[in-house]
C-alpha cells in the first residue's frame, strides 16, 4: 500500500522525469530510487501503468538483464564524466565564445 501512496503523490512532471530516466540506458534504478524514493519494482509498476502495452514490452525487453540499469551488475564504478578543464570552466577562466 505504501508504494501506491508514493506513486499517487508524484506530480505529472515527476512521472515524466521517472519515465525519461527509466528509458535512459545509463541511469540505474538506484538513481531513480535516490531521487524519487521508488524501488525498482515500483518503477516497473509505474512504467506498466503509464506506457502503452507495446511500449511497455519494448522497455521491459530492453531493461531486463541490462547491467547498466542495475548498479550491482554494472562493471562501471564511477560512470560520471568530468572534463579535465572542468575546474577551469567552473571558475570562468576560459572566455566564453
Amino acid at each position: 500500500m505504501e508504494s501506491a501512496n508514493i506513486i499517487k503523490n508524484l506530480t505529472e512532471r515527476d512521472i515524466d522525469r521517472i519515465i525519461e530516466m527509466a528509458w535512459e540506458d545509463r541511469t540505474p534504478f538506484d538513481a531513480i530510487g535516490t531521487q524519487f524514493g521508488l524501488s525498482e519494482k515500483e518503477v516497473i509498476e509505474l512504467m506498466r501503468r503509464e506506457l502503452k502495452p507495446a511500449s511497455w514490452r519494448r522497455w521491459r525487453a530492453r531493461v531486463q538483464g541490462r547491467s547498466t540499469k542495475h548498479a550491482a551488475l554494472s562493471a562501471v564504478d564511477d560512470a560520471r564524466f568530468k572534463s579535465t578543464q572542468q575546474r577551469i570552466i567552473s571558475l570562468n577562466k576560459i572566455t566564453k565564445q
